[in-house]
Formats: C-alpha cells, structure tokens, sequence
C-alpha cells in the first residue's frame, strides 16, 4: 500500500514554492527599484509595480493551465510552436511591428500588448531539441542526426536575433545548446569543433561593433571610463559594497536615485545587494538552485526521455540565464541585456518562465503517476 502522503500534492509542491517566493521577493524589489524613477516619468510611484503584477497574475495562470496539460502534447505540436516562434522573430524585423527600446528592435507589437520574441523562441527551442534528441537518441553521435539538424535550427534562431541585435540571448542559447547536446550524446570531438569555429565569430562581432567594445573594455577595467561606459558596473559595485552583510534597508537604495540606470530590469540584484545585503542575496542564490536542483530531479525522474530532455531543457535554460545575469552584475562577465527571472520587471520573460515551471510540475506530477502503478498492481 502507498502511503497517502507521498502523492498528495501529484506534483513537485517545493517548485511551486520556491517559484512563488521567487516572484513575491520580484515584486518587492521591482517596486523599490523603480518607484521613484516611475513618478518621474509618469507620475504615479506604482507604475512598474501595477503592471508587473498584471503579468505575474496572467503568469500564474499560464502556469497552472500548463501543470494541467500533459507534457507529451507538446511533441504533437513541436513543429507549430517552432514554426510560430520564427514567424514572430521574422515579424520584428518588418517596420511599424518590431519597436525600439535603447536601440535594440527586440519587442513585438501586437494590438495592445507587447512580446519579446526571443523569450517565447528559447521555449520552443526547449521542446523542439527534447523532441529531436529523444526520437534520435540512438544515432546521436552521428554528425548527420546528432550534431547537424540542431545545430541548423538553432543557427537560425541566433542569426535572426541577432539582428535585433541581442548578442547576449544568442550566445546563452548556443551555451544551452551545447550543455544540451552534450547530455544528449552528440560526439565531444565535434563540438570542440564548433566552440573553435563559433568564438572567433563571437569575437568579431564584439570587435566590430561599438557599444559592444566598450562593454567589454568596461568588463576589463571600468574605471578606465568612471562616467562613461564604465559607469553602469561601477554603481553596481557601489550598490554591493554599500550593501554590505545585511543591507542599508528595504526602500534605502542610494544607487536607484538615477545613479544606475534602469535599476528595475538587468541590474536589480545590485540594488537587492545594497538593500537587504549579502544575507539577502543568499536567500536568493539559495531559491534558485532549489529550482535547479528541483528540475534535475524531475528530468532524472521522467517517464520517457522526452520528458527527461524537456525537463532538462528547461532547468538548463533558467540555470544558464541566472548565472549570466548575476555574473554581469558582479562584473564577472562582460554586459549583457539579459534579466533575472522571476525578480527583473518585464513580462515575456516572467511569463515564459512560469510556463516552463508549470511543464516541469506536469512532468513531476506524470513521474509520481507512473511510479505509483507498478504498486498499484500489486495490491
């Protein structure tokens, strides 16, 4: 007899968790980030709060709809949702749809609402490769079904957005890519092969254009520049230093006074740092790897390897944008437009990473089905 208990939640519960501590933790921060920069640019302090609530509700939504949908639908559907998130990244190039935001064309106007493309493209991308490795699972080692088909598909995704341009949603979907492929079996010669082929490319594009030169001498030595392109990472050092063990308080952020510019979005775990300290960071750094570590069970427990890879995708994808985005604020890597999920203002990224928590609590939740049968059939 199973215990009750053990299959009481039919799902993952401390992803759930975690993920709303994740978002509750994001509100707090967006608010005292950006409430005195919105009533100078709009007038009302609660402006980027109001409207990242919004999109964490219809997030939430989104992500209970998905832990109730099963995953292996997804297959069926591989090919649409690849197919849909081409068209999209196309669409952002043809004038009047595609918008502006600091110079890069990377938001999609659509009627009343506004998506960023690439965010719904690494989503697709996750289910396209769990589908492609799983059905090719044993030919993965052959340059012609392992390496080859993805790396095309993926080759279009990173050329198309890098015409936004977004240099730095492109190279962490060719490092996902290459963990994936990895884990998926594809030969290590080969793709030693394709990190020698891809940096010299990666190189010249940051060689050949300016605001991403001086993003990496900025990386190098910001204080070459203090009130030019080293500015940015300077406050943020400023923010972590000031933060200190515990904090300056909740609200008493000296660097969101217009020292670090858009404090709410890719820097807002400086003004975290400053304000509730190292401690508070911690907690941080703890919430996320139990997400992580969270969906490397779920992947290690799927039924199938479809949902093993998808599982995987997904945990791989959050890990990698974390470690990027927290490496660019501690000058740990060279700047690079990428939020933190669940805490950085903006909805595409939450609302895609909700769905992708979601997918892996239906995956959880098929794990905890399949392995509650064999006993079953004892009784």
């Amino acid at each position: 007899m199973v215990p009750e208990e053990k299959h009481h939640y039919r799902y993952d519960p401390v992803i759930l968790i975690t993920v709303i501590l994740l978002i509750g933790t994001g509100l707090v921060a967006v608010y005292s980030a950006s409430s005195i920069l919105a009533e100078e640019r709009y007038g009302d302090h609660y402006y980027y709060l109001r409207r990242q609530a919004i999109f964490c509700l219809f997030g939430i939504l989104l992500m209970i709809l998905a832990k109730n949908i099963n995953y292996l639908f997804y297959r069926k559907l591989v090919y649409f949702f690849l197919g849909s998130s081409l068209i999209l990244l196309i669409l952002l190039l043809v004038p009047g749809l595609g918008y502006k935001v600091g110079g890069a064309q990377r938001w999609l106007r659509l009627g009343f609402i506004s998506i960023q493309p690439s965010e719904v493209a690494k989503l697709s991308l996750a289910i396209f490769v769990a589908y492609s490795m799983s059905k090719n699972v044993e030919d993965m080692r052959t340059f012609s079904h392992g390496l080859l088909p993805h790396l095309l598909v993926a080759a279009l995704f990173v050329i198309l957005i890098l015409q936004q341009p977004d240099l730095g949603t492109a190279i962490i979907i060719g490092m996902w890519m290459l963990i994936l492929l990895f884990i998926g079996g594809v030969n290590l010669g080969q793709l030693l092969v394709l990190v020698g082929l891809i940096t010299p490319v990666a190189f010249y594009l940051i060689f050949h254009t300016a605001y991403r030169l001086n993003r990496w001498w900025a990386f190098l030595n910001p204080w070459e520049d203090p009130h030019g392109f080293g500015f940015q990472i300077i406050h943020s050092f400023l923010a972590f230093g000031s933060g200190g063990l515990s904090g300056v308080g909740l609200g008493n952020s000296k660097q969101k006074l217009f020292y670090l510019p858009e404090p709410h979005t890719d820097f807002i775990l400086a003004i975290i740092a400053e304000e509730i300290g190292f401690i508070g960071v911690s907690i941080l750094v703890i919430l996320f790897a139990f997400v992580v570590i969270r969906g490397i069970r779920i992947a290690l427990h799927a039924p199938e390897l479809f949902g093993t890879y998808l599982a995987l995708g997904i945990t791989c994808m959050l890990a990698v944008q974390v470690i990027v985005n927290m490496g660019v604020v501690m000058a740990l890597l060279p700047t690079k437009g990428l939020t933190l999920p669940f805490i950085s203002y903006g909805g595409s990224s939450l609302i895609v990473s909700l769905i992708g928590m979601g997918i892996l609590m239906n995956i959880s939740k098929r794990s905890l089905e399949a392995s509650s049968r064999p006993v079953d059939s004892k009784q």
